[in-house]
């Protein structure tokens, strides 16, 4: 198909031969978000973009924030752009009914992946549309009934938000009430024409999560594994920010004592992490989930998000190591913190003076 080309043409140009061929994962994990940027003067390699030079396109692990879209995935999207382009609510012809089925299709296919009915399924715009419509809508339809909602500190944004805007209506913090009228799609549970590629692609992901999440989950689990030992091999004071048997394997939020977080965001120019939820990324306070969790202000300050997926390969890996330690290590030199714990002080019994 075209999109054979496209990334046949993209794997030619943002990667090189690793001993003379290039894995899968790979070629997949450098294809994930290409953006056209001028080259640096003097270095043709060089990407200039919002003031930061960097030698070229960074490792990315901020898999939290988003995801690489899987060539599988591409491929039933841009056919489903060329032959469902009819609108999915058009119940008079031909165009209309062949996309209905096509969204009805991606329906079974997410339903099985969670073990659902197809007419539990209801498509949303994204995660906040869908936190925003199971919180409110569920207590708005049992507000007679049920006036209790109970969360956690740790929560998404958009949940917590939509618990203290119930709390402000008066309701202290299963069927639907929708939340916006117009046509009476999903149901009657959200109104407005549905994307139908983006659903395809949805069901399509649905169902290779299916076939490959266990290996996926494996993959995940051993890179894991190989970044946190990696930078404790050569690292101290490195602490895992919650459980590591209980956690998501692909999300390794790590803390360095003694180095401050944003200043070691911003000499990781060649690796794309993050130290937090992209929804509150603009914000210089140390994550709220992590202050829930018990992390000292201090150290929470510091905690790096690394996000690895399925296209994450070996060789990134251990490239974000020597990265990482590298300028944990400059920063700490810098440190006069460092300093005195190297030399035996122990600075949380000193009495500072204030002047």
């Amino acid at each position: 198909m075209a999109s054979k080309a496209i990334f046949s043409t993209l794997r030619r140009s943002l990667t090189k031969p690793l001993g003379g061929a290039v894995s899968r994962r790979h070629h997949l994990s450098t294809t994930s978000a290409a953006t056209a940027s001028e080259p640096y003067p003097g270095d043709e390699h060089a990407i200039v973009m919002k003031g930061v030079r960097i030698s070229g396109r960074p490792l990315y692990l901020d898999m939290q924030s988003t995801t690489p879209l899987d060539p599988r995935v591409f491929d039933a999207m841009n056919a489903s752009s060329i032959y469902d382009y009819g609108n999915p609510h058009s119940r008079t012809h031909l165009y209309g009914w062949e996309a209905e089925n096509a969204v009805e299709v991606a329906r079974i296919q997410v339903a099985k992946l969670i073990g659902a009915s197809p007419k539990e399924i209801v498509f949303l715009s994204g995660a906040t549309e869908a936190n925003n419509t199971v919180v409110k809508g569920v207590m708005h339809f049992y507000k007679d009934k049920k006036r209790h909602v109970i969360t956690t500190q740790t929560e998404h944004k958009c949940v917590l938000d939509s618990c203290r805007h119930l709390q402000q209506e008066g309701r202290p913090r299963v069927r639907l009430e929708p939340l916006m009228n117009g046509g009476g799609q999903e149901r009657g549970l959200r109104s407005g024409t549905l994307a139908t590629q983006q659903v395809v692609g949805f069901g399509v992901a649905c169902e290779l999560a299916m076939k490959e999440m266990e290996y996926d989950e494996k993959w995940i689990k051993r890179l894991q594994e190989r970044l946190l030992n990696g930078v404790r091999e050569k690292l101290d004071g490195v602490v895992v920010n919650g459980s590591l048997e209980s956690r998501y394997a692909g999300n390794l939020n790590l803390s360095f004592a003694y180095v401050e977080g944003e200043s070691l965001l911003m000499g990781l120019k060649e690796v794309a992490v993050s130290s937090g939820s992209a929804c509150t990324s603009a914000s210089l306070e140390p994550s709220y989930v992590l202050r829930a969790l018990g992390v000292d202000e201090d150290m929470a300050h510091t905690s790096i998000r690394f996000g690895i997926g399925r296209f994450t390969t070996e060789e990134e890996i251990d490239k974000a190591v020597e990265l990482t330690v590298k300028q944990v290590e400059k920063l700490r030199e810098m440190s006069p913190l460092y300093e005195m714990v190297k030399e035996g002080i122990d600075i949380k019994n000193i009495q500072w003076s204030q002047h």
